[in-house]
């Protein structure tokens, strides 16, 4: 894959200290979400950064749920549009989101944004690494305008595309849920069935961390994602449970210098409830990282 030279203007990941030195610049966006059914909007209301606004991976970041299309689809442009623009995201505003799982629900929000050229970083080490005080309550959003755009083609696979292209050793597919799911070992309650798709290397979001739940710097990160075959693939694509999680190893791998890779939205939620479509446990292959801080969603 070649290297990114149009990536938007902020860069994939944001430091604690840059976020605070130019809080009046950018809006913060609290994703946060929990794939055992924990409130992430409780918990936003009990604590979160200055002005932050809160984005809901269920109703702003995904259309409803469908078996074809899995737990969290797409959602239309134009309801992504204007669910942007009641959170005061509109055309241009640079966005900071964060949650409290090192990125692996802020990414969905910030790899959405960035594919549409909109400006969107991710607060490296999420709300726990403020260094500031933490508001409580609600926070009111100033709407802004934001044009409806289409989802541009060649940055996401449905499950046509990537049964057509598994197995194929130009193609590679990365599974970012935590390896158990992958090999099928420890199955999540809301997976239909263990297992992945066949060909898939294990490429759990976590082992894009270091152990103090950062970034990994850039190198370490293209080293990750050269020993998966990136560097001799013609097409990277990420799924997880529900294409969520994948988001973070599609930021990861901008983050290394890798461009244009792909998203597939219905991930092991649409796939794995096909029946008719085939799957694989065990050990397929992989590089770095257990994903044992959670399962991917």
């Amino acid at each position: 894959m070649a290297t990114d030279q149009n990536a938007p203007a902020l860069p994939v990941v944001v430091s604690p200290e840059w976020a605070a030195a130019h809080a009046g610049e950018v809006l913060f966006a609290d994703v946060r979400w929990y794939l055992d059914g924990r409130s992430g909007r409780n918990a936003y209301l009990e604590g979160h950064l200055p002005g932050a606004v809160f984005a809901d991976v269920d109703t702003d970041l995904a259309a409803p749920a469908t078996e074809a299309g899995g737990r969290h689809p797409l959602p239309d442009p134009g309801d992504f549009a204007a669910s942007m623009a009641a959170l005061g995201i509109g055309d241009g505003t640079p966005v900071v989101a964060y949650d409290d799982s090192g990125g692996s629900t802020a990414a969905r929000l910030v790899w959405l944004l960035r594919v549409l050229g909109s400006p969107a970083a991710v607060l490296d080490g999420g709300i726990d690494a403020w260094p500031g005080p933490l508001e409580r309550g609600e926070v009111e959003p100033v709407r802004r305008e934001r044009t409806p755009m289409p989802w541009p083609a060649d940055r996401f696979a449905d499950t046509a595309d990537v049964r057509a292209e598994a197995g194929d050793p130009r193609r590679l597919l990365l599974d970012a849920r935590a390896r158990e799911r992958y090999t099928g070992a420890a199955p999540a309650p809301v997976d239909a069935r263990p297992g992945h798709i066949p060909g898939a290397r294990s490429a759990a979001w976590a082992g894009n961390l270091t152990e103090d739940g950062r970034f990994a710097p850039p190198e370490r990160l293209r080293e990750r994602f050269r020993a998966l075959g990136a560097d001799s693939a013609e097409t990277v694509t990420a799924y997880c449970g529900s294409g969520v999680t994948a988001c973070h190893d599609l930021l990861a791998l901008e983050h290394a210098g890798y461009a244009g890779a792909r998203l597939y939205p219905g991930s092991w939620s649409a796939w794995g409830a096909d029946t008719a479509l085939p799957a694989e446990t065990g050990e397929t292959g992989g590089g770095g990282g257990t994903g044992e801080c959670d399962g991917g969603a």
